[in-house]
């Protein structure tokens, strides 16, 4: 006999992957319903993707890797018991958390610094947040 509780609790990856898809789309400022257009589907069956609820087959996954223009491999990065991290080229142990870029403060710098098309100006603006962070220690 199958456990009922068990059968309804999503799967962690797919909670994953469905975290990853809303983190790349409100990086973005895309709403559910414009992926959903996009994809020739419902904006609640992008809310069930992104609560893991329903499961993202390969080739749906495909279309929103490419409607979001990261790799695929992007969905499962950093998952959690899964090995070593991959994807971020920074360090770890810097304090680096992904969670900050789901958070309202990370996505308005998100935002705002993927707005600046000098790349001497974006470095500049890296070394700076990177000495005031130094201050701290």
């Amino acid at each position: 006999m199958v456990d009922k509780e068990n059968k309804k609790k999503p799967n962690p990856t797919d909670v994953y992957v469905g975290s990853r898809i809303r983190l790349r789309r409100t990086m973005l400022g895309m709403s559910q319903e414009s992926l959903g257009e996009q994809l020739g589907i419902t904006f609640q069956q992008i809310q069930k993707y992104e609560k893991g609820t329903n499961r993202v087959g390969a080739s749906r996954l495909q279309a929103i890797s490419s409607i979001l223009n990261v790799p695929v491999a992007f969905f499962f990065e950093d998952q959690p018991n899964q090995g070593s991290p991959k994807g971020f080229a920074e360090d770890n142990s810097g304090g680096f958390s992904l969670d900050f870029v789901g958070t309202a403060e990370g996505l308005q710098l998100n935002r705002a610094f993927v707005k600046i098309s000098d790349p001497k100006i974006r470095r500049r603006i890296i070394d700076l947040v990177k000495a005031l962070g130094s201050d701290d220690e």
